[in-house]
């Protein structure tokens, strides 16, 4: 049986290699994924070796996706998608003659 371990961002840590850990991301977006952590180190490991992070803290992280590399791999178990409510904070009508500056 496999270990989950929930988080916000995609990890890939040498203190999980061998564990047998599944890894399930919630990502702002709305996404969320669950991948093998010892499939991805297996895919990624030439380049994360060669990575700074990867040297000097022995993890690797990423926020907003996980990297491409694995996306069409056995190493995602799965993959679904929430909708996400986007706050808006008024309508704004904009006529051909009207000039409106909006900052997000």
């Amino acid at each position: 049986m496999s270990n989950l371990l929930k988080s916000k961002r995609f990890v890939v840590r040498q203190s999980l290699i061998g564990k047998n850990t599944n890894v399930e991301v919630a990502f702002k977006s709305g996404k969320t994924i669950t991948y093998s952590h010892d499939k991805a180190y297996e895919i990624m490991k030439d380049g994360l070796e060669a990575m700074n992070c990867w040297l000097k803290y022995k993890s690797y992280t990423a926020t907003n996706n996980i990297p491409k590399v694995l996306r069409e791999t056995d190493a995602v178990i799965s993959s679904e998608t929430t909708e996400v409510e986007v706050e808006t904070t008024e309508n704004v009508d904009i006529t051909s003659e009207e000039t409106v500056e909006v900052a997000f």
